[in-house]
């Protein structure tokens, strides 16, 4: 007996409903490259991703898509995207997958 016949029996007169659950994906896209740089913070290596000049909501959006997908801690300060640990060739990919410029630098 499946999930959905269990419910069915519990409340017979409930009818489904499908709820349309629609995402943001008008972030404004620019002309100069996002600068994505590695750096070590008292021993221990963080993404940084700078130089995006659309707004700062957007901004804000990507850096939380990006941490959730690589499952990993980060933080937005500054106009600055900043990720826990090297991950500079996957966060490239996204963007470059999502049509950004990305540019890298430092190594």
């Amino acid at each position: 007996m499946d999930l959905k016949d269990q419910l069915k029996n519990l409340f017979p007169e409930h009818k489904e409903t499908e709820e349309v659950v629609k995402e943001k994906t008008n972030i404004w896209m620019q002309d100069d490259p996002i600068i994505c740089k590695y750096e070590k913070r008292k021993g221990k290596p963080i993404t940084i991703l700078e130089g995006y000049t659309g707004a700062t909501e957007d901004f804000k959006i990507l850096a939380k898509e990006i941490k959730t997908k690589l499952s990993v801690g980060g933080s937005f300060k500054d106009d600055k995207i900043i990720i826990q640990g090297d991950f500079r060739d996957k966060i490239m990919k996204m963007l470059t997958n999502k049509g950004f410029k990305v540019k890298r630098v430092g190594g």
